[in-house]
């Protein structure tokens, strides 16, 4: 099946936008013929996440303002979605544009997707963009979960402003990425697994990201995904298979790196686990979970004293992460120290009463002496 160009709907709306006579450029449909060339009859069920329903369209027409100019439609544009909307940030779920104006509520993507939409339709060059966040992970049953973050863009006047919807927050990002719509939509997809895949509903999650790896076989987080949602269903040669694939794409990817080790762990490979850890540590970039995994490693190794110090670093970096305490109590009842095992037995069931591994360690500790 051919290849098709990615698709620079934004770059031809900006061309249009100079016409004497205004020609709406359908991106969506656009979008729809790329999948279609690359997916076939599959790409008819993917969700257009920019698309705007009969409702969100009226309402375009009556903002669109004729002849005013591209600052003037931006700065009307970010005052109505910013201001006039109300909307509310909610980390969960991710919506498209008609969702996150029905509902007013929505996350950084599900804001993007809305203010894409409009901006097109206001004959506004907006597309996605992708910008490297210091920290954009999430953790399910001992692995690592991808989610990109992803921002507005618009060129006005040949210039490229940026619209970030994540409130309450510093914003460390080190570059930003215009990405065109097909990543967009698999971004889309992996969010809505993400999710899933958070509450638990694996076969969900795996359905999900099977299509965001059609939409986009090069988008390694997606892969990521997968490879825990085959984990987590008991494919482990399936995860390990995705896992392969997007290191191939990507073979820095902190999250892979990170589940390839687990996977590793969980299956006795103790030297390839600390491997693959040892490479993920050679690039400077870890998070807590890099020391957890570290940590239990080294405690299957039988140097316990190793392991605390990997567990103190982790600690260090994020107290509130069951996983941390849970790692902590299994090494501290290991070298017999009885009460500050409880402790942080304690402090993980605090953290997260249904804790599976806290729960069976539980079981486990002698009970304390009266």
């Amino acid at each position: 099946m051919r290849r098709a160009d990615r698709p620079r709907g934004w770059l031809l709306a900006l061309s249009l936008a100079g016409c004497a006579t205004y020609q709406p450029f359908d991106s969506a449909r656009h979008l729809r013929a790329t999948l279609v060339d690359r997916m076939g009859d599959q790409a008819l069920e993917v969700l257009v996440p920019f698309e705007l329903d009969a409702e969100l369209a009226a309402l375009a027409e009556r903002r669109r303002t004729g002849s005013a100019s591209e600052v003037r439609r931006a700065a009307a544009l970010a005052d109505f979605v910013f201001g006039d909307l109300r909307l509310e940030y909610r980390l969960r779920p991710t919506r498209d544009a008609a969702g996150a104006y029905r509902s007013r509520q929505g996350n950084c993507l599900s804001f993007v997707n809305l203010f894409v939409g409009l901006a097109r339709a206001d004959r506004l060059a907006a597309f996605y963009v992708e910008v490297e966040d210091a920290q954009s992970w999430s953790h399910s049953h001992g692995m690592v979960v991808s989610q990109g973050h992803v921002v507005a863009g618009l060129r006005v006047d040949g210039t490229l402003r940026t619209y970030d919807f994540l409130p309450y927050r510093p914003k460390p990002y080190r570059s930003f990425r215009p990405i065109d719509d097909v990543t967009a939509v698999a971004h889309f997809y992996n969010n809505l697994a993400a999710e899933a895949l958070l509450a638990d509903d694996a076969e969900r999650a795996a359905e999900l990201l099977a299509t965001a790896v059609r939409v986009a076989p090069g988008f390694a987080r997606a892969w990521n995904n997968l490879g825990v949602a085959r984990a987590r269903r008991g494919d482990e040669a399936g995860a390990g298979a995705a896992y392969a694939t997007g290191l191939a794409l990507a073979p820095e990817e902190p999250a892979l790196l990170n589940n390839l080790a687990r996977l590793h762990q969980r299956a006795g490979r103790l030297d390839e686990a600390s491997r693959v850890l040892d490479r993920l540590e050679a690039l400077r970039v870890s998070n807590p979970y890099f020391f957890v995994y570290r940590g239990q490693l080294a405690l299957a190794q039988d140097e316990p004293l190793r392991a605390l110090e990997y567990l103190t670093e982790a600690l260090r970096q994020d107290s509130e992460l069951p996983e941390v305490h849970v790692a902590l109590a299994q090494t501290y009842l290991a070298v017999g120290d009885l009460s500050r095992a409880r402790h942080h037995l304690s402090r993980a069931l605090r953290l997260d009463a249904t804790h599976p591994e806290a729960l069976r360690l539980a079981t486990r500790l002698p009970p304390e002496a009266r």
